[in-house]
């Protein structure tokens, strides 16, 4: 058995039940490969960013917030003063790269604990070592769209503005936080953990449905309302979620 099983890569995204079905049936930790690469790509995604922004601050170029000109002289002297504190290494590399890290891993975690608890509450037979294994690989669409978005930011010169469908919000509220975090990808992965599950834990396909998008749906929403809640305190908002 190897430890990491890169060739596996590209099988669990276009062949996800052959793979699922071969990791049910050998019974060990196998999430070590795709957590490591989803690492790397998390990684490249924070440094990329961060040097673009960087670039832009160093030319004078600041992306000012929507209603701007309704906000007072003090409100934009602060706003500017607070832009200006943050352009060190720290703020554009360094604790970005902690909160994407701990994001991901720490949400692993979490993900994989929610759906086994929902799993079983719906008669799934799974371990929680088989839950993690198919989150981990479930989210390999992740890599594509970290891949996905380096290519853009290096070919447009500068950083993700409004990731997922947040484009489409007129406001920085709770919608617009949700929809950051919807996109193509994240679809993807609620159907690859739907196949894991309906695998792994012998579940219907309707239960292992119901199982993950109630979960998915609980954990975008709470998403959504903290970074909603946190945009209204501090003017910024933790934009890379897990999934």
């Amino acid at each position: 058995m190897r430890r990491l099983d890169f060739p596996r890569l590209q099988s669990v995204l276009f062949r996800p039940r052959q793979v699922f079905e071969e990791m049910t049936s050998e019974s060990r930790p196998t999430w070590l490969t795709p957590m490591l690469v989803l690492t790397v790509t998390a990684v490249l995604v924070v440094i990329v960013a961060g040097y673009l922004k960087a670039q832009a601050a160093m030319m004078g170029e600041i992306s000012l917030p929507q209603d701007w000109q309704y906000w007072s002289p003090d409100m934009q002297k602060n706003y500017m003063q607070a832009q200006q504190a943050t352009q060190g290494p720290v703020f554009m590399y360094v604790m970005p790269l902690l909160g994407s890290l701990a994001g991901l891993w720490v949400g692993w975690l979490l993900l994989a604990a929610m759906l086994h608890f929902g799993s079983t509450l719906l008669g799934g037979r799974g371990s929680m070592q088989s839950a993690l294994n198919i989150v981990a690989w479930a989210s390999l669409p992740f890599v594509l769209r970290d891949l996905l978005r380096i290519v853009l930011m290096l070919f447009a010169g500068h950083a993700i503005s409004s990731p997922g469908l947040s484009g489409f919000a007129s406001t920085t509220g709770f919608i617009a936080h949700l929809l950051t975090r919807l996109d193509i990808f994240l679809f993807w992965n609620v159907i690859l953990m739907v196949i894991g599950f309906g695998i792994a834990d012998s579940l219907p396909r309707s239960k292992a449905a119901t199982g993950v998008v109630v979960v998915v749906l609980l954990i975008l929403l709470a998403q959504a309302g903290l970074g909603a809640v946190g945009s209204s305190f501090g003017g910024t908002a933790v934009q890379r979620p897990f999934f």
